[in-house]
């Protein structure tokens, strides 16, 4: 099993070299996962956790991108991720192998149609309000 970090201050160190990655892209993060992720256009482009770093490469080059020092098939809830591949935090040590593994997600999430802001439902329903005469 992948050695896992317990310092929170490595997961955002790890962010923060992913960002310096991206000079003028403009992504948003979202605390999911376990972790932080950017989204680029509403779509998820990769999440730094105590994991190691959470790609989104397509389907096509999910083979590709497994190719990558220590990364390895996303495993989600239970089950594989298709298109999805996470590289453990010894495969992120070297700038090169960092910028691989994120200039493949920015190929293909930048491909994708940007996706609308969903709206939260609220999860407190109105109260049933009975009138009697």
């Amino acid at each position: 099993m992948a050695k896992q970090i317990s310092d929170p201050d490595e997961t955002r160190n790890l962010l923060e070299r992913v960002c310096t990655m991206l000079p003028g892209v403009k992504t948003e993060e979202k605390r999911m996962f376990g972790g932080v992720t950017l989204m680029l256009n509403g779509n998820m482009l990769c999440c730094a956790s105590k994991k190691g770093l959470m790609i989104r490469v397509g389907k096509e080059a999910e083979s590709e991108a497994l190719r990558l020092p220590h990364a390895r098939p996303c495993d989600g809830a239970g089950h594989k991720m298709p298109g999805f591949i996470m590289i453990d935090h010894e495969g992120l040590r070297k700038d090169r192998d960092l910028a691989a593994g994120v200039e493949m997600a920015l190929r293909h999430v930048t491909a994708l149609p940007p996706k609308e802001p969903s709206v939260k439902a609220t999860s407190r329903r109105p109260k049933l309000v009975t009138h009697r005469p």
